[in-house]
């Protein structure tokens, strides 16, 4: 494996990646050890990973344990001024320290951010058929400076999808829409989707292990992509078009996919090029 991952090491080297972590991978303790080793291995070897992270699961559990009610259209939270209070807690707060803390118990230092800081995520407010989402918003624009200057100075950014508008107030914004933002912004060599399941799947349930840009286009208008992997494939193309090389799709349930994605010939999940 080692001579296998050593032309990997040598074309990485020095280069960014961009990791979306959530899902399953932030469910299991085996799981989140696993991609703590893998971030920690990355770092060591002269890779610059950058880890963009949801928390849809957590914020929800918040809310119902807070008893506030919470809606969603179109696969979107509708997120009130009472629902954002918890959304920057939990993402901003929680979910952000624990990731911090478990890369640097693999060995690692990592620095949390959230996307407004030093305005870092700049959105405007999305709206979805029509319907307001409230402080739900999509990526404008990235100010990639503050994570320039994290990982200058030798520790792993840890970005909380929280973003900023013109009028000052944070917003919530999909984790796979801001860590292609993030990937974009920072010309990163790859970009992963954690996710839940093995990557694109074909009609029959077959994975799908390579698509082209055109490709997934069809895809999404044949239905054959739907549901929750829409964002995610949209994510995987803003990316490319901005001229991210390679965008993947990789199933978090898989002990230290990150490694056996960048690592191995055969790789693991959905491959998205131009």
């Amino acid at each position: 494996m080692l001579v296998e991952a050593l032309p990997y090491m040598r074309r990485f080297l020095g280069r960014t990646i961009v990791i979306k972590y959530g899902g399953a991978a932030m469910k299991d303790a085996e799981l989140r050890r696993s991609f703590a080793v893998d971030v920690v291995l990355l770092k060591h070897i002269g890779v610059r990973p950058v880890i963009v992270h949801g928390g849809g699961p957590q914020i929800g559990a918040t809310l119902e344990r807070l008893g506030v009610a919470t809606r969603f259209h179109d696969g979107l939270r509708v997120t009130d001024d009472a629902t954002m209070e918890v959304v920057e807690m939990v993402l901003g707060g929680t979910v952000n320290r624990e990731i911090v803390e478990l890369i640097q118990q693999g060995g690692g230092n990592a620095v949390g951010l959230t996307g407004n800081d030093g305005h870092m995520l700049q959105v405007r407010r999305r709206q979805s058929g029509g319907h307001d989402l409230g402080r739900v918003g999509t990526v404008e624009r990235v100010e990639a400076a503050v994570i320039h200057a994290v990982i200058e100075s030798g520790f792993v950014p840890v970005v909380a999808p929280i973003g900023i508008g013109v009028d000052g107030l944070t917003y919530n914004v999909n984790a796979d829409e801001a860590a292609g933002a993030v990937a974009s912004a920072l010309a990163a060599e790859k970009l992963i989707l954690l996710t839940d399941v093995e990557g694109v799947l074909a009609e029959g349930g077959a994975l799908v292990e390579q698509l082209s840009a055109a490709q997934a286009l069809e895809a999404i208008e044949a239905g054959i992509v739907r549901g929750g992997m829409i964002p995610k494939v949209e994510a995987c193309l803003a990316a490319l078009r901005a001229g991210v090389p390679r965008a993947h799709i990789v199933d978090g349930r898989m002990l230290h996919a990150v490694l056996l994605e960048i690592f191995t010939d055969s790789g693991v999940g959905t491959l998205l090029t131009t």
